[in-house]
């Protein structure tokens, strides 16, 4: 079990449940089965501002960074995140189906080769001047994390759309 202190100085307990969901003990003893950590800002600070919610949807358990927290609760965290925040990388576009949406994208991410249809260019947002992301009709995201860093005939794809 790992016992780690909250920002009002009392403490939980969070561990692996037989049943694979985590399971949270609170300060008074309470046990709160099925807790789900929650970033609040995955993108622009994805290890700052983690709350741990219940079943129920009920903020349990507010942590401002996981720096400084035991290195397996922070283990145990960042393994059920990574679960909840699925963003694959575009590292490469190799086509588009038309330069007019709804279009058909077909991609290289960091976690292998997928297409996805883009329904409307409102579905890129630029997140920087360099990042986008883009909502896929699917229900996923994709991440580009430095357009520069793309080769040149991704660029000019990606361009078409912006």
């Amino acid at each position: 079990m790992i016992t780690t202190p909250t920002i009002e100085d009392a403490s939980f307990q969070l561990e692996r449940h037989a049943s694979g969901r985590l399971l949270l003990t609170d300060s008074k003893g309470q046990q709160h089965l099925g807790v789900v950590p929650v970033r609040a800002f995955p993108i622009a600070a994805p290890d700052e501002g983690i709350s741990l919610v219940g079943s129920e949807g009920h903020e349990l358990v507010w942590l401002d960074s996981l720096d400084g927290l035991p290195p397996a609760l922070r283990s145990l965290l960042e393994e059920e995140l990574a679960l909840r925040d699925f963003v694959p990388e575009i590292t490469r576009l190799k086509s588009v189906s038309s330069f007019g949406t709804p279009s058909t994208w077909t991609v290289e991410t960091d976690r292998g080769d997928t297409s996805f249809v883009l329904k409307g260019e409102e579905d890129i947002r630029r997140l920087s001047r360099e990042s986008l992301l883009i909502a896929a009709g699917h229900g996923v995201h994709f991440s580009v994390k430095d357009m520069g860093g793309l080769d040149r005939a991704s660029r000019r794809l990606l361009e078409r759309f912006l």
